[in-house]
């Protein structure tokens, strides 16, 4: 926290010098409708899964990152009931919504899939990124530069852990959609890196860094400078057209009234030439909303499925991977005044628990009616919202020494070796998880018993569920 304070200090003392956002982000051809890095391109994939298997990593630097890793390889680790090749349920995952820390592990998995388990510790994890941009800020040639702070994470996060890679080389079909998350500075609003977004600016995500996408959505404001993409002149897009739409079907959902007003907003590419783009955090610090919002947007989940012209899956899944803390507090040990970072953080991380807790209830209550639009009598859909957080350790002393990790880019080894562990012991214990995994055996022993007409897998001697 203290080197936190003390860069944010030194940003403040060099905000004399004014810096200029570096645009990367290329034009996209008039009339161009090639799907991209979009949800039509991975529409056909999901359009005969029975399950719809939705993650969502939240912010929280390393620590985030380090929660999330450890959920991907418990599911990496956890196979597929009855399934005729033993398949992972890693592969079952469907789209990773991500914000800040957790759009490291997120970004890396969807260019590299299982390279992930090989390189990632070493490449980050157990990296200290934050002393190698410190370093950066206080190289003397670097305090007068006009490209800003955030370009110097950019450079770093290119060289060393993306290699740079585009968007375009995370165009992996056997892989799922990961929607990285910013926040747009100006309006509020969520701003997700897949193509109908960039349709918005006239733009193409194909060619643009996907460093420069998870530097945008862990970019905390003052300390990073946002990341700038440009709002490029009408180029036929039908998007607009689309949201004015929608307009009218949300008109009694005021939070996603708000979210149509921040997108139709960019039609004015004169007013909003450039869009300044921050650490997704403010948004939605769980990754929630991108779901949430992406299904509610086109109708809600019967339309939805409808135009991804998929059949209904069996299971609706959601796994929430929430890295937030809640350390102990001395503040009302004493009478002394608490300090201005203290008061800062104190009332940020009030907020931020009450908006997180408002979008835990608002996405459990939707995955629920989501499953009762698509079911049928002949073929009911099961929801299975999973929240996974430090509240789930169940030994007080682990839990108390979760929750004092720091928010930040640098881990000990005991700190990623427990966060890495806590994943996969969340989500392996968690009932809800326990139930899928449940269910899913039940459904491979009568798909066995009406394949056989004999005995059921659970009828077979080691095969009863835990």
């Amino acid at each position: 926290m203290l080197r936190l304070l003390f860069l944010g200090a030194l940003a403040l003392l060099l905000g004399g010098c004014t810096s200029y956002g570096k645009v990367e982000n290329a034009p996209r051809p008039v009339a161009d409708d090639t799907p991209g890095y979009s949800i039509r391109t991975f529409q056909e994939k999901w359009s005969t899964d029975p399950n719809s298997l939705m993650l969502a990593f939240s912010g929280g630097g390393t620590r985030a990152a380090a929660l999330a890793y450890g959920v991907l390889k418990e599911l990496r680790d956890t196979r597929v009931p009855g399934s005729l090749s033993n398949e992972r349920l890693l592969d079952e995952i469907h789209s990773i919504s991500s914000v800040s820390g957790g759009s490291f592990t997120a970004a890396y998995y969807g260019l590299y899939g299982d390279r992930i388990f090989e390189d990632y510790e070493q490449v980050f994890l157990r990296t200290d990124v934050q002393g190698a941009l410190i370093r950066r800020l206080l190289n003397p040639f670097s305090w007068f530069s006009t490209s800003g702070r955030t370009e110097m994470a950019v450079d770093y996060y290119t060289k060393t852990i993306f290699k740079g890679a585009t968007f375009g080389d995370m165009l992996r079909l056997d892989g799922p959609m990961v929607l990285i998350n910013a926040s747009d500075l100006a309006s509020g609003v969520r701003f997700s890196f897949i193509q109908e977004y960039f349709d918005l600016l006239c733009s193409d995500l194909s060619s643009f860094s996907v460093a420069r996408a998870v530097a945008a959505s862990s970019a905390v404001p003052v300390l990073f400078n946002p990341v700038v993409v440009e709002n490029y002149p009408d180029c036929g897009s039908k998007a607009q057209v689309w949201l004015q739409k929608v307009r009218e079907s949300v008109r009694e959902e005021p939070a996603l009234v708000l979210a149509v007003d921040g997108l139709e907003s960019y039609s004015d590419n004169h007013q909003r030439r450039y869009i300044h783009l921050v650490d997704g955090g403010i948004s939605d610090n769980l990754g929630l909303r991108a779901h949430y919002e992406i299904v509610e947007l086109n109708g809600g989940m019967a339309k939805f499925t409808e135009k991804l012209q998929r059949r209904p899956p069996r299971r609706l899944i959601l796994i929430s991977v929430n890295a937030a803390t809640d350390p102990q507090s001395t503040m009302d040990q004493t009478t002394e005044q608490p300090s201005i970072p203290a008061a800062i953080n104190a009332m940020s991380d009030v907020q931020l628990r009450h908006y997180s807790a408002d979008t835990i209830a608002l996405v459990e209550k939707s995955l629920k009616r989501w499953a009762a639009e698509i079911s049928t009598p002949a073929q009911p859909v099961e929801p299975y919202f999973i929240l996974l957080d430090f509240n789930g350790i169940q030994e007080p002393e682990p839990r108390k020494f979760l929750n004092q990790v720091p928010t930040g880019f640098s881990l000990t080894d005991e700190q990623a070796d427990t966060l890495i562990a806590a994943g996969g012991e969340l989500l392996r214990n968690h009932p809800e998880f326990r139930r899928l995994i449940a269910d899913l055996a039940v459904d491979a022993s009568l798909r066995h018993q009406r394949a056989t007409g004999g005995q059921g897998l659970l009828d077979m001697p080691g095969a009863a569920v835990d």
